[in-house]
């Protein structure tokens, strides 16, 4: 059951999830998410997914917050695209418990804010842990949608939930 966590996403992983058709697995691993209007934006731009990402922008689930430190998005906007570096400085304005961010940029500028990271495969993991999909499976869909998964991550999500099944 999802917990009462502030969680802050970026684009990727919503992106990602809904192109493999895994949005569902947010609803049971967050109470809700929220996101910047830049990530919304760079969602509603491409057309893969684009009906999996119009049902959840449009539901409860996800609130669309504006950061309101200009002075911490313009430090953020200095490494990061403008997506990551508004979900970064909502995250840190909120004190958020999580944010969802793939790019290893964004995740370390994110845990030098204090910020805990989680991405897609994250999310994928915690799925298969509870029961809710085949890891491999996914890794693979993952993959065949262009996401980069190098070989050695994709052994260790693998062999993270085999342990725990045994």
């Amino acid at each position: 059951m999802p917990g009462n966590e502030i969680v802050v996403a970026d684009t990727s992983p919503l992106l990602n999830l809904a192109l493999i058709d895994r949005l569902e697995l947010l609803r049971s691993q967050f109470s809700s998410i929220s996101i910047p209007e830049a990530v919304r934006s760079e969602l509603l731009a491409g057309e893969n997914g684009i009906e999996e990402i119009r049902s959840i922008l449009e539901s409860e689930f996800v609130t669309i917050a504006q950061p309101q430190r200009d002075d911490l998005l313009r430090e953020l906007r200095t490494e990061l695209d403008h997506g990551e570096a508004a979900a970064i400085a909502l995250a840190v304005e909120r004190n958020a418990n999580r944010a969802l961010i793939d790019e290893r940029d964004g995740r370390q500028v994110a845990r030098r804010h204090n910020i805990p990271v989680t991405g897609v495969i994250g999310i994928l993991l915690k799925g298969a842990r509870q029961n809710e999909l085949a890891i491999e499976p996914a890794l693979d869909e993952l993959r065949d949608v262009g996401f980069w998964i190098s070989d050695d991550l994709y052994h260790r999500a693998i062999d993270a939930v085999t342990e725990t099944d045994e």
